[in-house]
């Protein structure tokens, strides 16, 4: 079972249309296209029905003192943690390659409506819905459902892993309430709970900063 795309290859850059924040004047952060990337599938197991998605940002920050903050740096050595940027499900495994931007075409302030998405599928709430809880941003606080991509620290030492898993499962719908609000941690749990079987897995990884060093460093 293999996961590719046209959008970067696999431990390369992804384009800045994929990220939700790119840096203007002044280091200030302001929306990118946030387009999903292409993502294509092959030698799916026999009997697979439904696929399932998830992407995470393996690199975030625990400590976030230095987030940003002019004069500082947030080292590569930092503890770090996931977040969850795009949950995924019910996506028919006989359908064509996500296209890029076909569940996601810009920044939604406020949040993005789900869990309905294209082709039948279902899409869950993703962690910037946690993220702007968290820091009371009130212009931006709410559910957003679906994709929204990568926005690192501009300041941080290391370009940011940005993990795609796509699941091939036996059953066409996976064992979650239709219209519910759900996240990851969810479909990982209906995932291990059963009665579906994962029959395999297969992993694409991308990477994304806006430190202009590592960009510079990539680019040359």
């Amino acid at each position: 079972m293999k996961l590719v795309s046209e959008t970067f290859e696999d431990h390369g850059m992804m384009p800045d249309a994929c990220a939700f924040g790119v840096l203007g004047a002044d280091k200030a952060y302001v929306f990118g296209e946030n387009l999903n990337p292409h993502l294509a599938w092959s030698d799916l197991p026999a009997g697979t029905r439904s696929l399932v998605l998830i992407n995470d940002d393996l690199d975030v920050p625990v400590r976030l003192d230095t987030f940003n903050q002019q004069g500082a740096t947030v080292t590569q050595g930092q503890a770090r943690r996931r977040l969850c940027h795009w949950v995924l499900i019910d996506l028919p495994a006989d359908g064509p390659p996500i296209a890029l931007g076909e569940f996601s075409r810009g920044v939604s302030v406020g949040g993005k409506p789900g869990p309905s998405a294209p082709r039948g599928a279902r899409q869950g709430i993703n962690e910037y819905t946690d993220w702007f809880a968290m820091h009371r941003d009130t212009r931006m606080m709410g559910d957003y459902y679906g994709y929204d991509g990568p926005c690192p620290p501009w300041n941080d030492e290391k370009p940011h892993r940005y993990e795609f898993v796509l699941y091939a499962l036996d059953v066409p719908r996976l064992e979650l309430p239709e219209a519910t609000r759900f996240g990851k941690q969810a479909v990982l749990d209906a995932l291990r709970e059963g009665p579906a079987r994962v029959l395999g897995e297969a992993t694409l990884t991308g990477l994304y900063a806006l430190n202009p060093a590592l960009r510079d460093s990539a680019a040359g």
